[in-house]
């Protein structure tokens, strides 16, 4: 059994460490850009993610100009225990619109309805809720309710509503992240373990990657379009 805590504030630490652990774990499926763990810049991508995802929540000082809401699932016989949680971005011209931008469960406590009620929760809240997804997320999504708006580079667009809200949503610039003298010291390390050819394919494996993915996209798109 779980329970939904929402919080309105910087969450503890101990929660903190268990999202980012989260998070690192299963960056693949959070990333932008679908890192494959088998990529060597899989450890970069593990850290620029996990520092996004803090930044969020140290953002919910209501200090850094952005609009960020957190609820968590916890073990209901062990309240100090996180499963999962949904980090999302209430907009900031609307207030029944917002942005998924965070979405996890820990694997060990999957298929038990956390992640339907995470979304629910959020759905409950606002009237339109927005996220992007890649096509092979679109069928669970699209199962809780979501519907596909339009392809959005290598992910899907999807709606509560169907339609995109045009809401003003405020967003971390994450390009000074990957600039960090952290994300350098690790990307000099794998350059001195894996070579510079092999770092050189790494980034050739992503980019092809991603263009699969916008093709996946766009197909999931034309297919969603083209029935309804």
């Amino acid at each position: 059994m779980f329970i939904l805590s929402r919080l309105d504030s910087v969450p503890p630490e101990s929660f903190q460490n268990q999202i980012r652990d989260l998070v690192i774990h299963h960056v693949g499926d959070l990333s932008s850009v679908a890192i494959r763990a088998d990529n060597p810049l899989y450890p970069l991508y593990q850290y620029g993610v996990g520092m996004e995802v803090h930044q969020y929540l140290q953002a919910m000082d209501g200090n850094r100009g952005l609009a960020v809401t957190l609820t968590l699932a916890l073990d209901a016989e062990a309240p100090d225990r996180l499963l999962g949680f949904a980090l999302a971005l209430p907009a900031q011209d609307n207030p029944q619109a917002c942005a998924l931008a965070f979405l996890a469960v820990n694997p060990e406590q999957r298929r038990q309805g956390i992640a339907r009620a995470l979304l629910g929760d959020l759905q409950a809240r606002f009237a339109s809720v927005e996220l992007n997804a890649f096509a092979r997320q679109v069928p669970w999504f699209e199962a809780m309710g979501m519907q596909v708006v339009s392809a959005n580079g290598p992910q899907v667009l999807m709606s509560s509503t169907g339609q995109a809200s045009g809401a003003l949503i405020g967003r971390l610039d994450i390009a000074p992240i990957y600039q960090t003298a952290e994300v350098l010291q690790i990307h000099t390390y794998l350059l001195n373990q894996q070579g510079e050819d092999a770092m050189l394919d790494a980034e050739q494996q992503r980019d092809a990657w991603l263009d699969a993915l916008a093709d996946q996209a766009r197909d999931c798109v034309q297919a969603r379009k083209s029935v309804h």
